[in-house]
């Protein structure tokens, strides 16, 4: 059966894996409740912090009684934007301004802000061994501005431009000053700034203006100078008493055509309501007059009285047709005022048509008087521009030097910021909120105390079980005899020789318990009663031995074997795969007593159980790199010492091999000295590998028991690799046993044909 299949027989009982949390509720629930107490007691007894905030508003302050005269109506809208808001934050958090607060309040005098106030004994003594810097090195304002950046958060509240001040303090009543201070002293720092921007204004406007006054008379000169020369009379609108005359004329006469046209206008529209008898309430010269109003009055009243009338008596009715008369009389009335008021609009007409005719005539005179001086003007306006911008620029100069003058003297300098909200003394701490400790431990500890049993469950190979229908090839055992074994010994040894032979035997996991398919006699025949020992399947092709003759005393046995190596019961690289996969193994150890050559075992078992689906990580642990550089065709990467001598990370060391889908940390480039000053870091790098992939394979080279004590842990199998069973394997198996590693399992590369690149060895794999 092939290890592929074989990696499929193994899954996880997730009732047994789950079943532990029942079993295991003791012990879960003692962790929980005392992690929940230890929170408990650790919220409970730490120091209480108050918070409290002060916010800000960035806005213009300037009243609109106030504002200069040369500002807009913009000035009602907020100044800043998003990057301002920003740089008003760091100006409020400046060491100026927490320099102030710091004074004001004597926060230098507080064992919060100062540690070296109340110092405790042990910090003096760690400051006398050294092993703490000396507060007292540090000058008190930078300690105390230390531990109000620790505590101070100043940040603009998102899409608004207020800012807010968020101060943490074991004071409540300082938790809130400190804030409501850094923001007074803010505003005031402002205001000072805007002082002192003033005052330079003042001081710049003073001389300059000096210098525009006399410009501005002197141009004033010049115009008046060149006007007199020119014989310009100027009239009221500064212009010449033509050009004005000219103007009045032309005003004066759009005037009269204005109300001729509206007069006749009028008169025609009444002339026309009168002949087709229409209404005459639209015209506003009818309504204006007085004695139609009360026509109007008197005939709303005779239609009411007409309307009252008519719920009683007939139409025939004197006293209806009375007022129907009436009614009559009155619209002829309001018909005759309306003809005198059209009459006196045709009359108004024709007076403004002579009166327009005679202004019509005074303009043309005034034409050719004002054009001969609108010659003589264009020199006056050039004199005039130049005066009048430079009078303007004075003016300007005037009222700005007015303005800032006065806002010195009397101090008035608006800040574009105020106070929103100010801050309140908090009476609650916001840390520590004992509930929310406590129940995240709570949490936490169960979630923690259910995972490690769980893993534990797991790792320990409890809730492993195979598969539906996984059967495994057993290992085949057949009777050696102790001569088979003994030939390589010294004949000074032969009892511990017999019993590395008896251990070796012994099945050391599930499957080699399976039983035996019988041997014939006529292959194998031990000559003494001894412990069957475990022996590859190739071995059932030996020659037959003669079995010897029954003495009283029992001869040395000797065994005619034609293979040209002892066997230690040791078995191939399949069986050692499949062990691994059936056994759950998280480490396997190998231990090369024969150098480099033997290193092929480890590759040969990573591979094969990497090809079974499972992940597989080999880490090479050899001094010449001699079980990497096969799988990477180099020795020139990083490794095992760079990540012991922290110059690289687990990603940069670990490698894919070329020939399979195994992963490697081969033996790395950096210096061995200094990597094996932190060998003690090895388990911890075990226990992360171990964590990552399913198996972690380690080829030690001829190490001893010592040597390998620090690799072992849960769920791992100790291997010992083999060429050749000479002297040197056979002692380097038995101290190991000897040191603690009974379940010892000999595996030897012979025999295993890789599919890749070939590894080394010092006899062919067929």
């Amino acid at each position: 059966m092939s290890v592929q299949s074989a990696a499929a027989d193994v899954d996880v009982d997730l009732r047994q894996l789950f079943a532990s949390l029942g079993r295991n509720w003791l012990r879960i629930l003692v962790f929980v409740l005392v992690v929940t107490g230890l929170a408990f007691a650790a919220a409970s007894f730490a120091t209480r912090y108050y918070k409290a905030e002060t916010q800000v508003e960035i806005a213009p302050r300037e009243s609109v009684y106030t504002r200069p005269a040369g500002s807009n109506n913009d000035g009602d809208k907020p100044i800043l934007d998003e990057q301002g808001v920003a740089t008003q934050v760091q100006i409020i958090s400046s060491n100026e301004i927490l320099k102030q607060v710091a004074q004001k309040l004597g926060l230098s005098r507080l064992p919060e802000f100062d540690e070296t106030i109340n110092m405790s004994s042990l910090s003096r003594g760690l400051i006398l061994l050294g092993l703490k810097s000396d507060p007292m090195d540090v000058p008190t304002d930078e300690r105390v501005l230390k531990k109000m950046r620790e505590k101070l958060n100043v940040y603009g509240v998102e899409k608004t431009r207020i800012i807010a001040i968020e101060f943490s303090s074991e004071d409540p009543k300082l938790a809130a000053s400190i804030p409501d201070a850094i923001a007074a002293a803010y505003i005031a720092g402002q205001g000072a700034a805007k002082s002192e921007s003033n005052t330079a204004a003042a001081d710049f406007l003073a001389p300059e203006i000096a210098d525009l006054s006399k410009q501005v008379r002197d141009a004033e000169a010049k115009v008046a100078a060149y006007r007199a020369q020119s014989d310009l009379l100027m009239g009221g609108n500064n212009s010449t008493l033509a050009t004005q005359q000219l103007a009045e004329l032309s005003t004066e006469l759009s005037r009269v055509r204005a109300n001729r046209a509206a007069a006749e206008g009028t008169a025609e529209s009444v002339r026309k309501a009168l002949q087709n008898g229409g209404s005459l309430d639209s015209l506003p010269e009818v309504l204006s007059s007085d004695l139609i109003q009360r026509l109007r009055e008197r005939q709303v009243e005779l239609r009411a009285n007409i309307a009252d009338l008519s719920t009683t008596l007939l139409d025939n009715h004197p006293r209806i047709r009375a007022a129907k008369s009436q009614l009559a009389d009155l619209d002829a009335q309001i018909r005759s005022e309306a003809q005198k008021i059209m009459k006196g609009l045709a009359m108004q007409a024709d007076a403004a048509k002579a009166r327009e005719s005679q202004l019509v005539a005074d303009v043309n005179t005034l034409k050719a008087a004002s054009a001969q001086a609108g010659e003589q003007q264009v020199g006056l306006d050039a004199l005039q521009r130049d005066a009048a911008a430079k009078r303007q620029q004075l003016e300007l100069y005037l009222t700005n030097y007015r303005e800032a003058a006065s806002r010195q003297d009397r101090n008035y300098v608006p800040v574009d910021a105020r106070i929103a909200s100010p801050a309140s003394v908090p009476s609650e701490p916001y840390f520590p909120k004992i509930g929310p400790i406590v129940g995240a431990a709570a949490a936490a500890s169960l979630l923690l105390a259910a995972v490690f049993t769980l893993l534990r469950e797991l790792f320990s190979g409890r809730a492993m079980r195979p598969a539906s229908g996984a059967r495994f090839e057993p290992i085949d055992e057949v009777a050696m005899p102790p001569a088979a074994y003994q030939e390589p010994f010294t004949r000074s040894e032969p009892v511990v020789a017999n019993e590395f032979a008896n251990r070796a035997a012994e099945p050391s996991w599930p499957e080699a318990a399976a039983p035996t398919q019988p041997r014939p006699a006529a292959e194998v025949e031990p000559v003494a009663k001894e412990k069957p020992v475990a022996e590859p399947e190739s071995l059932a092709k030996s020659e037959p031995v003669a079995e010897p003759e029954p003495m009283t005393e029992p001869p040395e046995p000797v065994v005619e074997v034609r293979r040209p190596r002892s066997v230690l019961g040791e078995i191939d690289v399949e069986k050692a795969a499949e062990k691994l996969i059936a056994s759950g193994a998280a480490r396997a150890i190998f231990v090369s007593p024969e150098g480099d050559e033997a290193a092929a075992s480890a590759i040969l078992v990573a591979r094969e159980v990497s090809d079974a689906g499972l992940r597989v990580l080999l880490l090479d642990l050899t001094a010449s790199g001699a079980a990497s550089r096969p799988m990477l065709d180099s020795g020139l990467f990083p490794g095992i010492t760079n990540l012991l001598a922290s110059q690289a990370q687990f990603s940069d060391v670990i490698h894919a091999d070329l020939y399979s889908d195994c992963h490697v940390i081969p033996v790395g480039t950096a210096d061995p000295v200094r990597a094996m000053r932190a060998a003690d870091r090895l388990p911890i790098i075990m226990q992360s590998l171990t964590t990552a992939y399913d198996l972690v394979v380690v080829e030690c080279g001829p190490a001893d028991a010592q040597g390998i004590s620090r690799l072992g842990g849960e769920a791992t199998e100790v291997f010992l690799s083999m060429l050749e069973a000479d002297d040197e394997v056979t002692q380097a198996a038995v101290k190991l046993i000897e040191s603690g590693y009974p379940d010892l399992t000999l595996v030897t590369p012979l025999g295993h044909e890789p599919p890749g690149n070939p590894v080394p060895g010092r006899r062919s794999a067929a």
